[in-house]
């Protein structure tokens, strides 16, 4: 007997059981019944039996003795490959890469202490994908101590990599804090962290347009900005090779003093923005005529006191509102609190100018707002007023803002040099990856400092892993896919997502109807793809075992094969 296929033009073909028999010096055959009605599981049950093959539930054979999540771990690795991050930690494979790649995916996918990654990665494939089933804290530590010496030659590879001459480079420094008191490194600072109270580390990241991750340097915690401009200059002319580069910083980083610093180096220009006593000064001085936004919103000028620079003034309306509200309701809020002063002067519970100055510093403090106000502080007697020439002359600069460069106009146009100086919300970007849910980079708990700079140098080279995860995910994610648009947007009017991108987060659905994701919540997706460890049923515990991965969905083969679309 066997089983016939008939085709049927467009619908499901018809499968016939039948049986040859022989008339004569003829062979015919015979129908026995018509198997349509059957699923194509059970008419290929049935071939199997029609061979003589003996069937069982699959139950009865096998057994699933471990399962572990892989899907997210594979597609980590999937990116690290197409990075050829391994090779550029160590050309010859060595324990001590396989235990910082195992690290790097470590902190993506649930960032921990060492202790408690050696522990993590043994309830996934971590441990066994990248060979370090074996590893202790001991053993991490010592090849953070490794990934420490070989910073500079990696850095060097990654500025080969994404910077070349002529390049823009993004530069700016955070902080994160620590818990303890034993770090040569910790010290009392400005706090980029809110964390009051708390000895903190500083840190530099350098990285191209984009916002991908170049190199990285660890300061002490009271180390300002200007300070660490520097030492990041002389790295891309010495260090890297780069002999022309623009660089881009804030204007608390590119101070006036930093210029100066940085005209002594040829071949290096830089993009940073003037503060808001230049930005008065220039106004009082009519430098800057504010008719002429009438009608536009960016203008050029040039100013004696910035030789060879060009000076882009941008006027944002609707962020000029949102100051003037914000400075509204700060000024109302002091008054109600100072007024607060007064009636318990009147009273006599404040007596002492002392005691009055105390409480109504407190008050200024807490609203940033001593500036717009005239006191009058005795013994017994408190008034205030509010400074109107004050309010009206920072008014005059609400929503204006003004780019500095000495870039030549045929090189970048004032709207660039404005798209320029906004691209360092990219290295914001980074700061709040590295910080948050993501890769907690804090709060720091190393003791020495070199164990403090090697934690954040692998936390970086970890966030570029992610960088190129997100950019080839962006069409699965609530990302915006029309980054051509910043090229020709207005630079100066608020920036706005593309119609794709508000759609995808007003429904929480892709284009095809799915679900759209975070990056946390694609890589759970991702989990639920299974090692499954399996062996014959009955066997003894020594017996050999076979392994079956669990086949994704339309969704998690996207997400793989975006992957494979990563380029260098």
């Amino acid at each position: 007997m066997h089983i016939d296929v008939v085709p049927n033009r467009a619908s499901r073909p018809t499968y016939l059981l039948r049986e040859s028999y022989r008339d004569g010096v003829r062979v015919k055959k015979r129908t026995l019944a018509n198997l349509s009605a059957l699923s194509d599981e059970q008419i290929d049950s049935m071939r199997a039996l029609l061979r003589g093959e003996s069937l069982r539930p699959t139950g009865e054979l096998f057994e699933v003795i471990h399962s572990l999540p892989h899907g997210h771990v594979q597609a980590v690795s999937a990116a690290m490959n197409r990075l050829g991050f391994a090779p550029l930690l160590n050309t010859r494979p060595c324990a001590e890469r396989d235990l910082v790649c195992a690290m790097v995916a470590a902190r993506i996918l649930a960032p921990h202490t060492k202790l408690a990654t050696t522990r993590w990665w043994h309830t996934n494939t971590v441990a066994a994908h990248f060979g370090v089933a074996e590893a202790d804290e001991d053993a991490l530590y010592s090849a953070m101590d490794w990934l420490l010496a070989r910073q500079d030659t990696i850095e060097k590879k990654l500025a080969k990599r994404h910077l070349g001459k002529g390049d823009i480079a993004l530069y700016d420094l955070s902080s994160s804090y620590f818990e303890g008191h034993c770090c040569p490194l910790a010290k009392f600072g400005y706090s980029r962290d809110g964390k009051r109270g708390k000895l903190q580390v500083n840190y530099g990241l350098l990285t191209n347009r984009r916002g991908c991750p170049v190199a990285v340097s660890v300061y002490e915690g009271n180390v300002s900005d200007p300070q660490t401009l520097l030492p990041q200059v002389l790295r891309l002319k010495h260090d890297f090779g780069i002999d022309e580069v623009v660089l881009v910083g804030d204007r608390g980083m590119i101070s006036q003093t930093a210029v100066e610093q940085l005209r002594t180096h040829e071949g290096l220009s830089w993009v940073t923005a003037l503060k808001s006593a230049q930005i008065r000064q220039l106004v009082e001085a009519r430098s800057i005529q504010m008719g002429l936004f009438d009608e536009r919103n960016l203008i050029e000028i040039t100013h004696p006191d910035y030789p060879n620079e060009r000076l882009v003034v941008c006027r944002n309306e609707a962020r000029g509102r949102l100051r003037a509200h914000k400075r509204e309701a700060l000024l109302s809020a002091s008054r109600e609190q100072l007024e607060r002063v007064q009636a318990m002067v009147k009273k006599g519970t404040l007596r002492t100018a002392g005691k009055i100055g105390v409480r109504v510093g407190k008050v200024l403090d807490k609203f940033k707002m001593a500036k717009h106000f005239e006191l009058d502080i005795g013994e017994q007697h408190f008034d205030f007023k509010v400074n109107t020439a004050s309010v009206q002359a920072e008014a005059a600069l609400d929503g204006l803002y003004v780019i500095r460069s000495p870039l030549p106009k045929n090189e970048m146009d004032g709207a660039e040099l404005v798209r320029t100086y906004k691209a360092l919300t990219a290295v914001e970007r980074a700061f709040r990856t590295l910080k948050t849910v993501n890769l907690k980079i804090r709060p720091i708990h190393h003791r020495t400092a070199d164990r403090v700079r090697a934690h954040i140098f692998l936390c970086v080279l970890a966030y570029y892993v992610e960088w190129h995860m997100r950019q080839a995910w962006r069409e699965l994610l609530f990302a915006d896919e029309d980054q051509a648009a910043k090229a020709t947007r207005d630079p100066v009017a608020p920036a706005r997502r593309s119609e794709g991108a508000l759609r995808k987060a007003s429904i929480h659905q892709l284009a095809d109807g799915t679900r759209a994701h975070s990056f946390r919540t694609l890589l759970d997706e991702l989990s639920t793809i299974v090692r499954n460890t399996c062996r014959s049923r009955g066997s003894s515990d020594d017996a050999r075992t076979f392994e079956l991965v669990t086949t994704p969905n339309e969704k998690q083969a996207r997400a793989m094969q975006l992957l494979q679309a990563i380029a260098l």
